[in-house]
């Protein structure tokens, strides 16, 4: 069974940043797609960003293009998104998820962190 635990969140301001980090434990093949989505109060959760286990074929949601890099920290066993110029809009709680192919649904999930933007 994989198990994520992301951490990083936290109280900022617009155009500051914040560093998100996803520890994953289990059994992950480098074929599986590690992503980040956000659910903002009053919406549904939409995906902000994927990337291989193995580091490549990365993915943005339009929105966050040019702001935010997702990454992988080998040493730690983690997937990073940096969030750089954050906006009042980027307020929401993040999760992280792994699914096994392209195709398939996001399978395993984190608990999420918050991430609050003030004006």
């Amino acid at each position: 069974q994989v198990q994520l635990v992301e951490s990083g969140g936290g109280l900022v301001q617009a155009g500051g940043s914040l560093r998100l980090s996803c520890a994953a434990s289990g059994p992950i093949s480098s074929t599986y797609r590690m992503g980040w989505f956000r659910q903002a109060p009053g919406k549904v959760r939409e995906f902000v960003a994927s990337i291989l286990w193995s580091g490549g074929y990365t993915d943005y949601v339009d929105s966050v293009k040019g702001r935010f890099t997702i990454s992988r920290d080998n040493a730690k066993n983690a997937v990073i998104l940096q969030m750089n110029s954050l906006k009042s809009e980027d307020t929401a709680v993040y999760y992280c998820a792994v699914k096994r192919t392209q195709l398939s649904a996001y399978q395993y999930w984190g608990q999420g962190t918050q991430v609050t933007v003030s004006s």
